[in-house]
This record gives C-alpha cells, structure tokens and sequence, in this order.
C-alpha cells in the first residue's frame, strides 16, 4: 500500500487541492492509504487531548473528498512545532510521500513556499510534493517530466520516485530532461542526451522498471526550459531532486528546484 501522509491548515481551498492531488495518483482507490494530519501549533493552549479531528473544517473536506473517490483515509491530530511534528509523524507511519499546499501570493501567479512547507522540505528524506493550486493529475495515465542535473544519485532517487508510484509500469510514462545552461545560441556544442550519465542512469532505471521513457536533451535558460518542457508535454508533474548539504542529512533547496516550484503551475515534488 502506497502511504501518502495529507497535513493540513486551516485554508479549506489548499486541503482540497491536497486531496484531489491524492485522490488522483496511479490506482489511488486500490494502492493508496492517505493520512490526513492536522497539527495543533505551539502557540494554541490545546493539545491533541483536547482538539478532535472534527474541528477542522479543512481536515474533514480532505478526508471526506479522499474517501469519496475510494481513498482510504486515517484521521490524525499533532500537537507541537508543525514542521517537526509533520516530520516525525511522516517517518512513524513509513510515509512513501508527504503531499503539502503551497500558498499564492496575492494577485501574482507564482506559488509562495511558506515556513511549514520550507521546514519539511529542509528536515525529510522524504518525497515531498508542492500541489499549489493549479492543475493536478487526471485519475488516468501520469505523464511525469523528470529534470536532471549531472547528480546521477539525484537523478536514481527521481526515478524510484516515479517507478515507486502505484502502478507505474501501467499508468506512467516519463520524459527525462537534461537542459544545457545557455547553450541556445547559433553554433552551440550539440545537445547530446547520451552524454549525461546522470540522465542516462534515470531513463534506464526507469525503463527497468517498465516505465516507458522520452529523452530529451535541450539548450537554454535552465528554469525557463523546465516550464516549457512540462507546458509543452502537457506534464502531470514535475519530478526534482534536492541538494543535500555536505557532512549533514538536510536538504537544500538548489535556485532552479526553487525557481521550479515558485513558477510551476502543476505539481512539483521533491524527491531529496
């Protein structure tokens, strides 16, 4: 069973993108357990003894979508600092994937990662997807684009990402990125897929695992590139890796992940 953990805030419209994001994954109504979490933070009095479940007006829509597209759904209340508690309950349930809103910025289209969302990212080993509020996967086949970089462990841990999907080898296919920084200009060096073992090493880790693959090796402005790419292949999301920092266990959000998530106008995930 794919465990997906659902935390949740108080914005109804953000749960219910969260929820239909799940609701939607590969065979979500047979392969899929989702846990909608709601976190009492540390300036409320309350503790998880004294807050039901109920009370959350944005947690019982989640859950109530989830469960009307066949999703089974646990119910759960967190108490303490909400990025922490999000991640320690994400590692006691064994967690496949921590599905989180992102916030819009007022009259702007770009997504606004807030400090919960930040935390996460920052503090998991986990796959962690930013659903904003854009469009979602269909219920149908997931078309995934996979930007790599020359990380080839990156670029495994974006694979197993995707081949770990329910039903991968049936429902997903994937197209494999590399971008060429600033290489779109008359006379540029030859945009050569095969010469990036990194992207070599997701498209035939993937292709392993059934998925079928589309590889692709671009010029240009890296972020810019990404977008068009998904745009233009009509992507159901947008498969990243993190940076981790040298001697610690934490992510780094690098500038384009970054950049990608705050410009996407469809599911991102960081797989770290």
């Amino acid at each position: 069973m794919y465990q997906v953990l659902v935390p949740v805030d108080e914005d109804e419209n953000r749960a219910l993108n969260q929820a239909q994001y799940v609701a939607q994954l590969p065979n979500a109504g047979s392969d899929v357990n989702a846990t909608v979490l709601s976190v009492i933070p540390p300036s409320s009095l309350d503790t998880v003894e004294d807050v039901e479940f109920e009370e959350s007006t944005a947690a019982v829509e989640a859950a109530a979508h989830l469960e009307s597209q066949g999703v089974a759904v646990d119910r759960l209340v967190g108490d303490g600092g909400v990025g922490a508690e999000i991640v320690r309950i994400a590692a006691e349930l064994d967690c496949d994937e921590i599905v989180m809103g992102g916030r819009k910025r007022s009259g702007v289209a770009p997504i606004l990662l807030g400090s919960t969302v930040r935390d996460v990212f920052v503090s998991t080993d986990r796959p962690v997807t930013i659903t904003g509020s854009g469009m979602g996967l269909d219920g149908g086949s997931t078309e995934l684009l996979l930007p790599v970089d020359r990380n080839v462990e990156r670029a495994r841990h974006q694979a197993a990402y995707a081949s770990s999907l329910p039903g991968a080898a049936d429902t997903v296919s994937a197209t494999v990125l590399y971008v060429y920084p600033h290489q779109d200009y008359a006379g540029a060096p030859p945009h050569d897929f095969e010469e990036i073992g990194a992207a070599v090493a997701a498209a035939e880790a993937l292709e392993a695992e059934g998925i079928s693959v589309e590889r692709v090796a671009l010029g240009g402005e890296v972020t810019r590139k990404i977008l068009a790419t998904a745009e233009d292949r009509d992507a159901d999301g947008i498969v990243m890796g993190g940076r981790r920092r040298s001697g610690v266990q934490k992510v780094i959000l690098g500038s384009i992940a970054e950049d990608v998530m705050l410009s996407a106008d469809r599911p991102v995930t960081l797989t770290g």
